[in-house]
């Protein structure tokens, strides 16, 4: 597959993750990459989060297909993993909980009858790590989000799709990105 080149995986705290409702495709064909935007304006088609797996249980019926909750200091996303995502599937099925984890996914949107919008991560893979692992993430997915914020302030297309969009205030994620920082003092 010449010119191929994976998407870049995209720091998000869950709080602005379950935010998130806009869902696009980057083209008309059915290879097109599909994104998710946030309200800070992250287009996120592969994301990688860092947090405590908190929950996690076997929902299918005919195989096995896993649901899991996992938290960071803002809130907690949603994975599911099943026969096409194995790897992660047999990770989710041993590890225990709580267990801090590393996770590469896609972001999922599903849109409940009454018309609410949904956010889940189908994990393409899935690793134990340990709490320092976990402190990084934190001060990198900050760092990362302070910076859209700062970009949400000017006229870059991003920014005025998230305005248009979201009417995103940056204070209310500005204080999610101060609570997240705070918890890691609340640590040491």
């Amino acid at each position: 597959m010449a010119g191929y080149t994976r998407e870049v995986a995209r720091r998000i705290f869950a709080q602005e993750f379950r935010e998130s409702n806009l869902t696009f495709k980057d083209g008309n064909d059915q290879y097109s990459p599909q994104y998710l935007f946030t309200p800070t304006g992250a287009k996120v088609n592969r994301m990688f989060i860092v947090g405590t797996l908190t929950e996690k249980e076997d929902i299918g019926s005919e195989s096995e297909y896993w649901r899991g909750r996992v938290s960071d200091p803002t809130g907690s996303f949603f994975i599911y993993a099943g026969q096409y995502q194995p790897e992660a599937a047999q990770v989710l099925s041993e590890c225990d909980t709580p267990e801090f984890v590393a996770i590469v996914g896609k972001p999922s949107t599903y849109t409940t009858p009454e018309g609410e919008i949904r956010t889940s991560i189908r994990p393409e893979s899935m690793y134990i790590v340990d709490g320092e692992t976990r402190d990084l993430w934190v001060l990198d997915t900050a760092r990362a989000t302070l910076e859209r914020l700062k970009v949400l302030s000017t006229s870059h297309p991003d920014a005025l799709r998230a305005k248009e969009h979201y009417r995103t205030e940056t204070k209310h994620y500005a204080s999610m990105v101060l609570k997240a920082l705070r918890s890691l003092q609340e640590e040491y």
